[in-house]
């Protein structure tokens, strides 16, 4: 049988316990933040606010973390160094969509600029 990677099995398993943290991620960002959509967008009919609780009081953009956690750790679980290629393209676009969401959010968002000061961080814990 050919074999596509040598990668010893702990980085497999590695990679499915990213999975896990990733989806644990998910649940508590769904659990704080109910104006979770697929755009970027401020839902005023339904009284949009800022949310501090929960792992926003870490990074401004937990989901968007759990989605790159989760890309980078599906390729490792399945050994597939080549499928980081493709991932590289989904986490470019999720930080410039991380980018353009964090501006529009200080612009729209009332009390957004403040929780922007006290959480310094958008999407990597004590880096950016």
């Amino acid at each position: 049988m050919l074999e596509i990677t040598n990668l010893p099995i702990y980085i497999s398993i590695i990679g499915f316990i990213g999975m896990v943290i990733a989806l644990i991620l998910f649940f508590f960002v769904n659990r704080e933040n109910t104006y979770l959509s697929r755009v970027v967008e401020i839902q005023e009919e339904r009284g949009h606010k800022v949310i501090t609780t929960g792992p926003y009081r870490i990074v401004r953009h937990p989901m968007y973390l759990a989605v790159i956690i989760l890309y980078i750790s599906h390729c490792i679980a399945l050994g597939s160094l080549f499928s980081l290629i493709p991932c590289a393209f989904v986490i470019i676009t999720l930080i410039l969509r991380t980018i353009h969401e964090d501006k529009m959010l200080h612009n729209q968002l009332e009390g957004y600029k403040e929780y922007a000061q006290k959480i310094r961080y958008k999407l990597i814990p004590c880096i950016w």
